[in-house]
């Protein structure tokens, strides 16, 4: 028997069934009788909770930042009405700090033999699974003295995807994405591009570029111009290791790297490439492989949700061999990692050899804003402390960076809010040097 809370002597009375009170509690039903009788009947006219029926529907992905709607439809198959409250439990981070109670919380009255629905709105602040706790009901007698409480377990499960936020960038990477592509006219040059069509030389154009046999056959000089392969294969390698759980601003470093990664693919889908995904540090925790281009966003969004930072060293080793299975051809491959000297130095040179051999490969950082804002500090010793230790930093950064274009690498090193753009102009400018 729950309590209802009115008072502490019906609450004293309401916990005790009559059957067991200890005989210092006679005195006290030999007075309050009528009392006591009166709870006892509440209770028994309280709708049983354990023969409730739950089904549950609604939503099962929802972008972080965005709401969920979670629909638990209760079905009374007694032949009390059913009075009650019903908490729908799930993980604190399934709402905003200080919604819950008003989010998970519901009143019902629900005649014998019928149904209601009740909608509860999740809007999570992390990415992965959230899962349903559990359901917890109190139902109340028509008097509202006394009430019987029990708990359901009803699954569901709604996975929270990561939020996109570079989309806004993509627009504009597509018109020069299209200038590239030949739509507009411009003119492209490099190894491993297609030749489009001919045109009039203007000033400025390369030379190499002219076509001296439509030269010949024509009063003005001809140029060749050019347009990026397509159907070239891009993987992208996410390291999920130590490194990666770093926080730089609010988030860690991993969902940034995501977002780049998210940004990138939908460039590329529509630059007709194919792109893959790798996620890895000592073991593989996620992989797309051989989707087609109107499929791998989606398909790389679902499997980003539920990766999160692991506190190990990456197996820099392990990864490079997962990435040269994955990459059977010449590829673009993407390592979106840190440029710390100590991984770096350790454990990304002596593997690079293996993948520039045969692939172009390029390096995505994110980037701390708050060195840069220390660097330029000045007025107090303090500040001028801080800045030295970030000019230090920057600088060991920048030789960090270098190590890895001296071995043919290309190197993108950006704040968090700059990185996806960033990555994405990089794609373009190998493309149009004719490096894809």
């Amino acid at each position: 028997m729950a309590l209802t809370g009115r008072t502490a002597l019906l609450a004293a009375l309401g916990s005790l069934p009559v059957g067991i009170l200890a005989p210092s509690w006679t005195g006290m039903l030999a007075v309050n009788a009528p009392l006591s009788l009166a709870i006892l009947c509440d209770y028994a006219l309280a709708a049983p909770v354990r023969t409730l029926q739950f089904t549950r529907s609604g939503d099962t992905t929802v972008r972080l930042g965005d709401g969920a709607e979670v629909q638990l439809t209760v079905t009374n198959p007694s032949r009390r009405r059913l009075r009650a409250h019903l908490r729908d439990a799930w993980p604190p981070s399934s709402w905003l700090t200080g919604t819950e109670q008003a989010a998970s919380r519901h009143t019902l009255d629900i005649p014998a033999g019928e149904r209601r629905r009740v909608t509860t709105l999740l809007r999570p602040t992390r990415r992965g699974d959230r899962r349903a706790e559990q359901v917890t009901v109190r139902s109340y007698g028509p008097l509202g003295l006394a009430a019987r409480q029990g708990n359901h377990h009803v699954p569901w499960t709604v996975r929270v995807l990561p939020p996109f936020t570079s989309r806004k960038h993509l627009p504009s990477r597509l018109a020069r994405l299209r200038e590239l592509d030949g739509r507009t006219s411009v003119l492209t040059r490099g190894e491993g591009t297609e030749f489009d069509s001919l045109r009039a030389y203007v000033p400025g154009d390369d030379t190499r570029s002219i076509d001296w046999r439509a030269t010949a056959r024509q009063s003005a000089v001809a140029v060749r111009t050019w347009r990026p392969e397509r159907d070239r294969h891009i993987l992208i390698v996410l390291d999920t290791g130590r490194t990666s759980a770093g926080r730089v601003g609010d988030v860690p470093r991993l969902d940034a790297a995501m977002d780049a990664a998210l940004l990138l693919t939908a460039l590329a889908t529509r630059a007709g490439d194919r792109v893959d995904l790798l996620a890895h540090d000592r073991r593989t925790r996620a992989q797309v492989q051989g989707r087609a281009a109107g499929e791998v966003l989606s398909a790389m969004v679902t499997a980003m949700a539920p990766l999160e930072p692991e506190l190990v060293e990456t197996d820099v080793r392990g990864l490079s061999a997962t990435a040269l299975a994955s990459a059977p051809r010449r590829s673009l491959i993407v390592l979106l990692t840190s440029l710390d000297a100590t991984p770096v130095e350790e454990g990304l040179l002596p593997a690079l050899p293996r993948l520039t051999q045969r692939h172009t490969v390029l390096v995505a950082a994110v980037a701390d804003p708050h060195i840069e804002e220390m660097a330029g500090g000045r007025g107090t010793v303090d500040a001028v402390y801080e800045a030295a230790a970030a000019t230090q930093a920057q600088a060991q950064r920048r030789r960090t960076a270098e190590q890895l274009q001296r071995h043919g690498v290309v190197v993108v090193d950006a704040t968090p809010d700059n990185l996806a753009p960033a990555l994405a102009d990089a794609y373009l400018a190998l493309k149009a040097a004719g490096r894809l």
